[in-house]
């Protein structure tokens, strides 16, 4: 029940974010930090559900859930942060979902598709950096990190 309930939210979340860039109301250190708010509210549960059974995992995606919580908070409240932050900002949400896709790689080694959870992750971000280094477009930036949820999403559902 768990498992289920954890892909289907990864997948509404993951929609979230695709949709609200399109939208075009939302600056672009609001929607960045949207996105990372999404992606920390996700391993926060994850580290939850997961803690019976792999408590190493559960403790990174935890500590790493609130570090990108607070980050987030910071960039959707405070612009004079992401005035701070301009130059960084798009390679740190690319990082973000590079150490989450490793820490998926570490987590989700018993499970059949968790490897290419981690692997959807890891290679997202590279081209979020990719991406965000030439286009600089948060609706594209946006739609990646959704991408790679609706995809978590989708193969946890498959593995179980």
């Amino acid at each position: 029940m768990k498992s289920k309930f954890i892909s289907i939210l990864a997948m509404i979340l993951g929609l979230i974010i695709i949709i609200f860039p399109v939208m075009g109301i939302i600056g672009v250190s609001d929607l960045i930090g949207l996105s990372i708010l999404l992606i920390s509210i996700y391993l926060l549960v994850v580290g939850v559900a997961i803690i019976d059974y792999n408590k190493s995992g559960a403790i990174i995606d935890l500590i790493l859930g609130i570090i990108l919580l607070f980050l987030s908070i910071c960039l959707i409240f405070n612009a004079g942060l992401f005035g701070f932050l301009a130059q960084i900002t798009l390679y740190l949400a690319g990082i973000m979902l590079i150490v989450v896709g490793v820490v998926s790689l570490i987590n989700n080694r018993q499970s059949r598709y968790g490897f290419y959870i981690g692997i959807a992750g890891v290679v997202l971000g590279l081209v979020y950096i990719v991406v965000g280094t030439y286009v600089a477009n948060p609706v594209i930036l946006g739609v990646l990190i959704g991408a790679w949820l609706v995809i978590s999403g989708i193969l946890r559902l498959m593995d179980r």
